[in-house]
């Protein structure tokens, strides 16, 4: 049983430097993570507003793109490989900061370079028009949804998930990767408030802009 559930999609941000506060802790505790998929693109499907238009929607149907190819990784490989496609996928779109138009654009060579880094078959490359994964990943999306209710965004995490205090949050948003003891503190601490009963929501506005490493 994974000690952690951490639902992404590669073209968010956010996600991308919480994850990495997640490796960063797996790292030093040794903890089993499992890379779950929430989807951009069907959150905000029936979204109408003046700043949802064309180009956003196009990003957002790059990271459908690439969890229908993780989805299909596993299926034929397991979690950990999920993960390294995740890695991949992250150090090219988030690090790499791949153009935008050329990740809309040309989103199955942005997918073909993350798969030949983490040592997957080139040909899993073919899923990323394959929408017969939509149903699998819609689901995902719809369980996430469901633990921490709806009107939030990625990343969502699930602690101790199957456990008598499993609980479930929408982030930590940060905007840059804790590392070392720094990293450990805050995952104790948001362990902590996540599993603690009753307690539902805490926050405030973003103040920096994300920083990659």
């Amino acid at each position: 049983m994974a000690d952690l559930e951490f639902f992404w999609d590669p073209v968010c941000p956010w996600a991308w430097i919480t994850s990495r506060w997640v490796a960063e802790v797996q790292r030093q505790r040794h903890y089993d993570i499992e890379w779950r998929f929430i989807s951009l693109k069907i959150i905000n499907e029936d979204l109408v507003a003046d700043w949802y238009d064309a180009d956003y929607k196009a990003g957002h149907m790059a990271g459908l793109r690439g969890l229908r190819v993780a989805d299909q990784v596993r299926l034929d490989f397991d979690g950990a490989a999920v993960g390294r496609l995740y890695t991949e996928l992250g150090q090219i779109i988030h690090v790499g900061q791949v153009d935008r138009s050329h990740l809309r654009q040309s989103t199955r060579q942005v997918i073909a370079a993350a798969l030949a880094a983490a040592e997957l078959p080139a040909g899993l490359v073919e899923q990323a028009e394959n929408d017969e994964h939509d149903a699998y990943i819609r689901s995902e999306t719809a369980l996430a949804f469901e633990r921490t209710g709806k009107g939030v965004g990625t990343p969502i995490l699930t602690f101790k998930p199957g456990q008598d205090n499993e609980g479930s949050f929408f982030g930590p948003v940060i905007s840059k990767t804790p590392r070392g003891d720094e990293a450990v503190k805050l995952w104790d601490a948001v362990e902590l408030i996540a599993t603690s009963s009753g307690l539902a929501e805490l926050k405030r506005s973003n103040r920096a802009r994300p920083q990659f490493d």
